[in-house]
């Protein structure tokens, strides 16, 4: 009697899902606040004050958040995804920065060269988002033959790829991307007609929003749906019981994985020029390929999760510039907070993976032992 009472006010799978996600998020949200305050206190500053800014910039609004919360996260989807494909690969991709770099130089050299009038322009914002993937997937294809070739660890090889694709930036724009009067290292204006356009009613929100969801949707139901997926989630699991048991091609696995983490990344730069600064310049990105590992680690490398978890480092950063503008709380700070959240995610993930090999090894020992 009592089992069948437990068993009538269980929740449904989905709803029950769906109530962990809240509480996760509710969790983050409040340890988020808590922390903040916490900082500010010590740091001397009006903690109420600090956090009405903080929220008032990312939340505050509608336009806020369209404007600045989201038009953040774009870039952080993007390359959230990318870190999130990666992991669950086996490949521990940390070029994203340097991949985003990559298609944002591409993304800018095709589209300064497109006619900016006509079809020809809708033609240009194509060509230029492919070009920016495909610069993204070239830097990652170095990192990917050098680990197939010769076994160079990927960690290694993108982190210092990050480097070798910032000085190229800052190359390009005091050199052949350099605007007409050579005053400033950046590239020309992009014609306002290769602009990724915006969002009706939605401030400076542009369709990169819209790509980026689409792409993590569809990244989300490839690793659950599709043989695809099946692959690269076994190759990063097992990639000995994978190729053994399953048959699966581990090297071209992991290859078409980096390149697909790569273009991702790439993209978020393409999307980044042509919907947001509209040219090139040195420190286009504020670390976004960095902080897209907190949001993949932190969404438990799911894309569907880092739709929330973009959003909630987007909030972050606009609210941090509020604070800093309206309450004079140094950025620096919300950086702390995204350190600890990043410590938290890998804490959680490593008690998650303890327990699942403790029930595992309880499983296996026989009977009366």
């Amino acid at each position: 009697m009592e089992a069948a009472e437990r068993r009538r006010v269980r929740l449904p799978e989905g709803i029950g899902a769906v109530v962990q996600e809240a509480v996760l998020v509710g969790g983050v949200v409040a340890a988020i606040g808590g922390a903040t305050a916490f900082l500010l206190f010590a740091a001397g500053f009006p903690i109420g004050r600090g956090l009405a800014a903080m929220w008032t910039g990312a939340f505050g609004s509608w336009y806020a958040f369209t404007s600045a919360t989201l038009v953040r996260a774009v870039p952080l989807l993007l390359t959230g995804c990318a870190v999130a494909l990666a992991f669950r690969g086996g490949v521990l991709n940390i070029g994203g920065e340097g991949q985003l770099l990559f298609g944002a130089t591409a993304a800018a050299a095709v589209a300064l060269v497109m006619p900016a009038a006509g079809v020809a322009a809708s033609i240009g914002v194509a060509a230029s988002l492919v070009a920016a993937a495909a610069g993204g997937a070239l830097l990652a294809a170095v990192a990917a033959f050098l680990r197939v070739r010769y076994g160079v660890l990927e960690v290694i090889s993108t982190i210092m790829l990050n480097f070798v694709a910032l000085h190229v930036v800052s190359y390009l724009v005091r050199g052949p991307l350099q605007e007409s009067t050579h005053l400033y290292p950046q590239s020309a204006t992009i014609g306002d007609s290769l602009h990724l356009p915006h969002i009706p009613g939605a401030g400076r929100l542009h369709l990169g929003f819209v790509l980026a969801l689409l792409i993590s949707i569809a990244a989300g139901w490839m690793l659950r749906h599709t043989a695809a997926g099946f692959r690269l989630v076994a190759t990063g699991e097992s990639p000995s019981a994978a190729q053994s048991a399953g048959g699966i091609d581990v090297g071209g696995t992991t290859t078409r994985v980096f390149l697909l983490s790569g273009a991702l990344a790439g993209l978020a730069g393409g999307v980044e020029v042509l919907g947001v600064t509209f040219a090139l310049y040195e420190n286009i990105s504020p670390g976004y390929g960095y902080t897209a590992i907190a949001v993949a680690l932190l969404a438990r490398l799911d894309p569907w999760r880092v739709v929330m978890t973009a959003v909630l480092f987007g909030a972050l950063q606009a609210g941090a510039g509020a604070m800093q503008r309206d309450a004079g709380v140094p950025s620096t700070l919300v950086s702390v907070i995204e350190a600890a959240l990043i410590l938290a995610a890998v804490a959680v993930q490593s008690i998650r993976l303890r327990r699942q090999t403790a029930g595992v090894d309880a499983y296996a020992q026989p009977v009366g032992a």
